[in-house]
């Protein structure tokens, strides 16, 4: 246990408040005022944020400065399979514990508890698959 909580778990966690602010701001601004759907709002999110946390991640967090395009494909694999994983688990789940709500407080709820899980799974993916050492 004590493995996985460790220095990189910390600094992955500061990165997520700054990769929070730009991704979520994103996220937010596009579904409330552009009026945007959940799942082009929610993606812009880990498009934007994805790239932010790729460059931060690599060298701040996991201190990789491996330089492969293997490695970038396993980054987005990694973003990608944990946003659809999150999302596609918190929107059914936020619904049926919303019902009766309306609906953008549904998807904001939904959102929110997709980025948790999100940011849980993409720890894991982070640092065991997108950047584990090759030695």
């Amino acid at each position: 246990m004590k493995k996985l909580i460790d220095p990189t778990m910390f600094k992955f966690l500061l990165v997520g408040v700054f990769n929070t602010l730009v991704g979520c701001g994103t996220m937010f601004l596009l579904y409330n005022l552009a009026g945007c759907s959940y799942w082009l709002s929610s993606a812009a999110n880990y498009i934007v944020g994805g790239i932010v946390s790729f460059f931060l991640n690599k060298y701040f967090t996991f201190r990789n400065h491996e330089r492969s395009w293997k490695q970038v494909f396993r980054f987005a694999v990694n973003v990608a399979a944990c946003y659809l994983l999150a999302y596609g688990l918190a929107k059914p789940l936020t619904l049926r514990a919303l019902a009766g709500q309306a609906v953008n407080v549904q998807e904001n709820a939904a959102m929110l508890v997709g980025m948790c899980l999100y940011t849980a799974l993409n720890y894991f993916g982070q640092r065991f698959f997108a950047f584990r050492s090759e030695k």
